[in-house]
């Protein structure tokens, strides 16, 4: 392996040498991510998805405990989650709140259809892209 050849002639604390051994210690990700063509080699679109939240955590007081962080990490998550499968946040989250209070939340394939990739969710919810 290249790597592994280059290792041995570069001087290790250098930043040739650095970035040689970070990349033989991170090679299994780096082959996980080699196997699926859907993954992203970075997480931009991730960091640009929460920059809204992350300039106005000093607006959100509710966030002070560890369960106002929590119910704030997963409500971004469903918002999110929803716009990255084309689906209106508010429509999808009005779907939710009508759908979950009257299932039984032990019932796998009855949530699975809720998930925002579920080919179940209603047209009303999803954007279409002109």
């Amino acid at each position: 392996m290249w790597l592994k050849n280059q290792e041995r002639k570069v001087l290790p604390k250098s930043a040739f040498g650095t970035a040689i051994h970070y990349c033989l210690n991170q090679w299994d990700k780096l082959a996980s991510f080699m196997k699926d063509g859907r993954l992203e080699i970075d997480n931009n679109r991730s960091e640009r998805s929460i920059k809204p939240f992350v300039i106005g955590r000093e607006n959100w007081m509710f966030s002070n405990t560890p369960r106002g962080a929590r119910a704030s990490a997963i409500i971004y998550s469903v918002i999110e989650s929803a716009k990255e499968n084309s689906l209106n946040p508010f429509a999808y989250l009005t779907y939710l709140f009508e759908k979950l209070p009257n299932m039984a939340i032990e019932d796998q394939d009855a949530l699975d259809k809720l998930m925002p990739w579920s080919a179940a969710i209603p047209l009303s919810c999803r954007v279409f892209k002109k």
